[in-house]
């Protein structure tokens, strides 16, 4: 079986000399389709550095970066901007809505890009907002939705149609306990289609409903290992 993502060797170094700061450092990782993967680390340790190679958004200084077969460094932009509509959700740590187009229509977008049917694309964004809870909100705008409400449309955006990798960075920051799992719940049946989802996440809650979990610090994988817990609390491992 081949895995929906794979990095192999990978490094990110931003700025030359004594300057240079290295967000990821020779980074080997993988996740197969199905798979959910929980990234945990303290801040700066290359959490949001790795999902951003992973969903194309930025390029390796060394090492390579393979998404659904693609190694994305042999990609053209067109050809890496047609793999994120299709086969990339990613869900942003600012939601990264669009003010003036409705919650329906923030969803729609990467179809709408795309070109698909009209008919399908109204079918999977009611799909998409209702796995979210929030079918009955499809018509408002970002401005008049809250915190909350704007991420969970950015979750919708990021599940809907047939998406075959989902990148979430900490997609529960701004829900409640409740809303939280149900949005995990969610992910957890993408991934019984064979989806892979990536999931950065600093509550070990969430991290719980993973299959495992990677450990991030300075850039490097510092542990790997299944969530366990007492009482639905992760156990975290020593380091």
């Amino acid at each position: 079986m081949t895995a929906r993502i794979a990095l192999n060797n990978v490094s990110r170094v931003h700025g030359e000399g004594h300057t240079a700061v290295v967000a990821l450092n020779d980074v080997t990782f993988s996740v197969e389709p199905g798979e959910m993967v929980a990234v945990m680390g303290p801040s700066g340790s290359g959490k949001t550095t790795l999902l951003s190679l992973v969903g194309g958004l930025d390029s390796p200084t060394s090492g390579t970066v393979t998404v659904e077969g693609f190694d994305l460094g042999e990609l053209s932009v067109s050809e890496l901007a047609q793999l994120r509509r299709r086969r990339i959700g990613y869900v942003f740590q600012q939601y990264n809505l669009i003010d003036v187009l409705t919650a329906a229509e923030n969803v729609a977008l990467p179809l709408d890009l795309d070109g698909i049917d009209p008919d399908y694309t109204r079918q999977a964004v009611g799909e998409a907002l209702d796995s979210v809870g929030l079918a009955s909100l499809a018509d408002r705008f970002p401005d008049d939705l809250s915190g909350g409400e704007q991420q969970r449309v950015a979750i919708a955006r990021a599940v809907v149609a047939e998406r075959t990798v989902v990148l979430a960075d900490e997609p529960t920051g701004a829900l409640d306990s409740v809303t939280g799992e149900n949005v995990l719940r969610m992910l957890r049946e993408r991934c019984e289609t064979g989806t892979a989802v990536v999931l950065v996440t600093h509550d070990p809650r969430f991290a719980a409903w993973a299959d495992r979990i990677v450990f991030l610090r300075d850039g490097r994988i510092a542990d790997e290992s299944a969530p366990s817990g007492v009482g639905g609390l992760l156990v975290i491992p020593n380091r």
